[in-house]
């Protein structure tokens, strides 16, 4: 079994030789994410609320 010091020395080296270099991609990528999420919300809306404009239109015109 290895001795503590020996697998400290090891993680030093391979968190040297392995740097964590992600962080800024996971930003990005939440950041599309919230973007199209977004667009797919304005879309949405936009076309149930021109659905409800027309029938609401619709059912003013039928009653006169």
């Amino acid at each position: 079994m290895q001795s503590p010091a020996a697998i400290k020395t090891l993680l030093r080296l391979a968190n040297r030789k392995l740097p964590n270099a992600e962080e800024g991609q996971d930003l990005l990528e939440y950041g599309l994410l919230a973007a199209l999420i977004a667009l797919v919300a304005i879309g949405a809306v936009s076309i149930v609320g021109q659905t409800i404009y027309t029938t609401f239109w619709k059912a003013i015109e039928a009653a006169f």
